[in-house]
């Protein structure tokens, strides 16, 4: 009875490890023979071709923003949802995702995902470069998908707009975090995408970098914690994050979302691209 038990406890810790918001390459090889799981290449598409990990399918997230007007802003769900279903992918899916090791594209595929109502949602730690030093198997050969119709169920929790940023960002309750570099965040960049520099005023400088390794894997919990609290960050309280096309914020999402278990995290969507076009927006 007491092995039954242990057995029990470590299969259910096994699952909670494997589908806690990351996952390491070798669970992953041993996850995708027992389980349906989707893998998703967040890398472009000529990196795919190059290589990927075995039966991966590709979605690049530039592939899912308008073609016109602020960069990097996303395609209605409905588009979205055609581009999703056209690589097998439904909101009940079982999905991991994995970039070229700097959690950015991986971190905002991960974020769209959820926000189209995929709730089983994963980032390969450490990405291709974990699986290819695990010596795991990739090629260089398209994966067969079978398209599906992807229904969307958005999860309007997740998502800022920009009015929406207007209306809370001086709420108490409320903490707005940039997580672009500090010089981004002083207007020293050379981004020609922006013409007012600096950033969102009252928001909270927290770069993306801080959840991270030096190898790019994440950090523990403790180390996200711990830099969280000391650039004033808490879980009690409702937190927006943006960079400057969110792309960056994604990982941030992930780390306070899924490992830390934050209850009130959104993404702003338009992010300092939309907020600085508008004339009347202020700036710091």
């Amino acid at each position: 009875m007491r092995k039954l038990l242990l057995t029990t406890l470590f299969i259910l810790i096994g699952i909670q490890f494997l589908f806690g918001g990351l996952i390491e390459a070798k669970d992953l090889a041993k996850a995708v023979k027992k389980e349906d799981i989707i893998i998703v290449s967040a890398r472009n598409s000529s990196d795919y071709s190059s290589k990927h990990i075995k039966d991966a399918v590709n979605i690049y997230h530039a592939d899912l923003y308008k073609p016109d007007g602020v960069p990097s802003m996303l395609k209605s769900p409905e588009e979205i949802a055609v581009i999703l279903g056209s690589r097998g992918i439904t909101t009940d899916s079982k999905v991991v995702v994995y970039d070229d090791g700097s959690n950015k594209a991986a971190g905002r595929i991960y974020w769209i995902l959820q926000y189209m109502g995929v709730k089983d949602v994963d980032i390969l730690n450490g990405h291709i470069k974990s699986w290819m030093k695990s010596r795991l198997p990739v090629t260089s050969k398209a994966t067969e998908i079978t398209p599906v119709t992807f229904v969307p169920k958005i999860n309007e929790d997740i998502y800022a707009s920009m009015s929406y940023v207007q209306k809370n960002k001086d709420g108490a309750d409320l903490v707005l975090v940039d997580v672009r570099s500090l010089d981004e965040y002083n207007g020293i960049d050379e981004d020609a995408n922006i013409t007012r520099k600096g950033h969102i005023p009252g928001a909270i400088h927290f770069e993306y970098k801080n959840v991270l390794n030096e190898d790019e894997t994440l950090k523990s919990k403790d180390e996200i914690l711990a830099a969280l609290s000391a650039a004033g960050i808490s879980g009690d309280k409702e937190i927006i994050l943006y960079c400057a096309s969110s792309v960056r914020a994604g990982i941030v999402y992930m780390a306070l979302k899924s490992i830390l278990e934050f209850p009130r995290v959104r993404v702003y969507d338009g992010a300092y691209y939309e907020w600085q076009s508008i004339s009347s927006n202020p700036i710091k």
